[in-house]
């Protein structure tokens, strides 16, 4: 069964980012060095630091919650990440 994750990283302008993805390690490794695959809000804000996920059996809830998290406020993000 395919798992996915909803993240937050930590750019390296102290900004925050969310996305979903089914491998955290290959999306981290793809937004700090792949120029094919990077966010475009990412490039130019590397390095980054994964700081919170939280796993999901199916694309649709993840992308929901990845939604609810980019509704956020900055304060609100900052106490899920300290969680």
């Amino acid at each position: 069964m395919k798992k996915y994750f909803a993240y937050i990283l930590r750019c390296a302008d102290d900004t925050l980012y969310t996305g979903i993805t089914t491998d955290l390690k290959r999306r981290i490794d793809e937004h700090n060095t792949d120029d094919k695959k990077w966010a475009k809000y990412t490039k130019n804000r590397r390095p980054v630091a994964l700081v919170y996920s939280e796993i999901y059996a199916d694309r649709s809830r993840a992308s929901q919650r990845e939604y609810e998290i980019k509704q956020m406020k900055r304060d609100e993000k900052e106490l899920l990440v300290k969680k």
